[in-house]
C-alpha cells in the first residue's frame, strides 16, 4: 500500500511535469521501456533484474492520487517553474522517473552475481565442490550507503545471490516485500572498538572474552588492532591455541585482517596459521586449515580484488575452502546508472489512432541508440534472451509478463522464485569461459524487419 504521506506526482524530475506539452497534438499512447545498454569496454555480460515489486508495492499500490495531493503538486510546479505548467490530466508521466530508479538494485544484484561466479569458480576449482558458496561474500555496506532505502534496496539485491549479510535493512525488505521471513545470517563479530577498549598490552585477553562470550557457533575477531602477523603467531596460534582448537568445526573462529595490501597480508597470514595450526589436503589436492579455522577479508574487496587473492591462494596450495569475503562500498555504494547504462526509452506512439515505431539514433554515440516499435522478448535456440522489435514478436513466445495494471499488483514474486532465475547455469562455473568471450552469446537484439 502507497505510503499516505508520499505525493506521487513529486516524485519526478522537474522538466517531466513540461513534456505533455511537447508531444506531437493528439498523442493517445506511448510506449516506452526500460533497458541496460550494453557497452564495449563493459566488464559486464547480463543483468540480473530485481527491485521492481518493492516500488510498486510502496509506492503505487492502492490509492496514489488524490485531489489533496493533485492540488499540492499544482501549487509546488507554479512556485517551482514560475508558471502554470503542471497538466492535473496528465500526472501517469511521473511514473518514468521512478522506474529508472530500477538501476540500483538491479546493479548492486548483478555485481553480487559477478562475485558470486568468480567464488564459484575457484572454490569448485580448488574443492571439488560449491558447498557453502552461499555463503562466501558478507554484506558488509550497511553504514557506507546514502540512506536508509538504499541500504534496503542494496541490502536485499545482494541477497538475491547469498544468503550472508550485515544489513538489516535489506532482511526487512526482503520480509516484507519478497515473502521471505528470513533471507540471511551473520555471525557475533568484534570490530575495533571492542578490541581496543581493553588496551595495546591485553589484546590477548580482548581476544579471549570474544572467545568465551561465544563458545558456541562461528565467531569473527578482527586481528589487525596493532599487529596481525603476531596475533596470529603469538596469541591465536600459541597463548590462545588451545581455545581454538577446542571448537568445532559448526564453531570455527574466523580471523579478519583490516589492513594492508589484502593479497600479500592473507598469504603471510595463511602461512603462519599453518605453521600454527597445520593444515590437510582435500580431495582434490589443495590445502585447508583445520575446520575450527578459517579467515575473512573485508577490506579492499572488490571483483578484480577477490579474483587475484584467490587465484593467489591457489598458487600457492591453497583452497578457496579457507576463505570468507566482506564488501561494502564496492558492492552496495561504487555504481552508478552508467555502470550498466540502464536507461528507459520510448519506442512507440500512436497519434490520431495511427501507430509509429520511434527511435534516437545520436550521431556522436551509437552506443545510445534505442529500440524500435513494442517490444517482446523470447529465449532463442541456444537457450539466450533475445529482444524483437518492431512488433514482430510472436505472443505465444514472448516472455514479458504483466505485474501492475490499473493501479494493482498482478504477480507477486517470492525471494526464492528470484534466487532461482539468478542461480548460476552450468556454463557459468566453467573456469574457462570468462565474461568478455560469452559477449556475443549473451547480447542478442533482433530486429523484426530483417
Amino acid at each position: 500500500m502507497a505510503a499516505q504521506d508520499f505525493n506521487f506526482l513529486l516524485a519526478t524530475d522537474s522538466y517531466k511535469i513540461t513534456h505533455y506539452k511537447q508531444y506531437p497534438p493528439n498523442v493517445s499512447k506511448i510506449y516506452s521501456y526500460f533497458e541496460c545498454r550494453r557497452k564495449k569496454d563493459s566488464q559486464f555480460s547480463e543483468v540480473v533484474f530485481f527491485g521492481l515489486q518493492y516500488l510498486l508495492k510502496k509506492y503505487l499500490t492502492g490509492p496514489v492520487i488524490t485531489e489533496e495531493k493533485i492540488q499540492e503538486a499544482k501549487l509546488f510546479y507554479q512556485m517551482h517553474f514560475k508558471q502554470a505548467v503542471f497538466d492535473e490530466e496528465g500526472w501517469r508521466k511521473v511514473l518514468e522517473t521512478m522506474l529508472v530508479q530500477m538501476w540500483y538494485p538491479i546493479t548492486v544484484a548483478t555485481i553480487s552475481r559477478e562475485f558470486k561466479k568468480i567464488l564459484a569458480k575457484h572454490l569448485k576449482a580448488t574443492s571439488g565442490s560449491l558447498e557453502g558458496l552461499d555463503l562466501k561474500l558478507h554484506d558488509f555496506g550497511y553504514r557506507g550507503v546514502s540512506s536508509q532505502e538504499s541500504a534496503a534496496l542494496g541490502g536485499a539485491a545482494h541477497l538475491v545471490n547469498f544468503c550472508s549479510t550485515d544489513t538489516v535493512a535489506g532482511l526487512l525488505m526482503a520480509q516484507r516485500y519478497y515473502a521471505c521471513p528470513m533471507a540471511g545470517f551473520s555471525i557475533p563479530a568484534a570490530e575495533h572498538s571492542t578490541i581496543i577498549s581493553w588496551g595495546r598490552n591485553r589484546e590477548k585477553e580482548a581476544f579471549e572474552r570474544v572467545l568465551d562470550q561465544f563458545s558456541s557457533g562461528p565467531v569473527s575477531v578482527v586481528s589487525d588492532s596493532y599487529d596481525i602477523f603476531n596475533a596470529c603467531k603469538h596469541i591465536w596460534g600459541d597463548k590462545l591455541k588451545e581455545q581454538v582448537m577446542e571448537r568445532s568445526q559448526d564453531s570455527c573462529l574466523v580471523i579478519r585482517p583490516d589492513s594492508g595490501d589484502p593479497t600479500e597480508t592473507l598469504i603471510e597470514v595463511i602461512k603462519i596459521l599453518e605453521e600454527c595450526f597445520g593444515c590437510s589436503l582435500n580431495s582434490v589436492g589443495y590445502k585447508v586449515l583445520p575446520s575450527y579455522l578459517r579467515i575473512i577479508q573485508g577490506d579492499g574487496i572488490d571483483l578484480t580484488s577477490v579474483d587475484e587473492i584467490l587465484q593467489k591462494l591457489s598458487d600457492e596450495g591453497w583452497s578457496a575452502e579457507n576463505m570468507f569475503f566482506g564488501c561494502g562500498s564496492a558492492l552496495l555504494q561504487k555504481l552508478n546508472r552508467d555502470t550498466l547504462s540502464c536507461a528507459f526509452k520510448c519506442s512507440y506512439v500512436e497519434t490520431n489512432g495511427k501507430g509509429m515505431d520511434v527511435y534516437k539514433q545520436p550521431v556522436t554515440d551509437p552506443s545510445k541508440g534505442s529500440k524500435r516499435g513494442r517490444l517482446s522478448l523470447r529465449r532463442n535456440s541456444d537457450g539466450f534472451l533475445e529482444t524483437i522489435e518492431r512488433g514482430a514478436g510472436k505472443p505465444e513466445e514472448d516472455l514479458l509478463v504483466t505485474v501492475f495494471e490499473n493501479g494493482s499488483l498482478v504477480q507477486d514474486y517470492s525471494l526464492e522464485e528470484i534466487r532461482k532465475n539468478a542461480r548460476l547455469q552450468d556454463e557459468e562455473l566453467n573456469p574457462i569461459l570468462h565474461n568478455h568471450e560469452q559477449e556475443l552469446l549473451h547480447n542478442h537484439i533482433f530486429n523484426g524487419i530483417h
